[in-house]
């Protein structure tokens, strides 16, 4: 079973950078559109939102949404950024 996991992860951790990177990509093409990063985090999070509905309980993504909120309160973002 350990076998089925660490591959299960590899892929998991294959489509999240793969992800990040296309997402990362739309935000730059955004930005330098001068579009409003406030427009784009707000839409960015919208759709999380609704991507996360189609596969979870209400519960859940509460609880992705109390993580969330957890690594802004213990400052986490804000020492990724430097």
């Amino acid at each position: 079973m350990a076998a089925e996991n660490s591959d299960d992860d590899s892929g998991l951790s294959s489509d999240l950078n793969q992800s990040g990177q296309v997402i990362d990509k739309a935000v730059e093409h955004l930005i330098a559109r001068n579009v409003d990063p406030i427009a784009v985090a707000s839409a960015m999070l919208g759709a999380a939102l609704g991507l996360l509905a189609r596969g979870l309980s209400d519960e859940m993504i509460v609880g992705v949404l109390n993580n969330a909120i957890a690594s802004v309160r213990s400052g986490e973002f804000r020492q990724m950024e430097h």
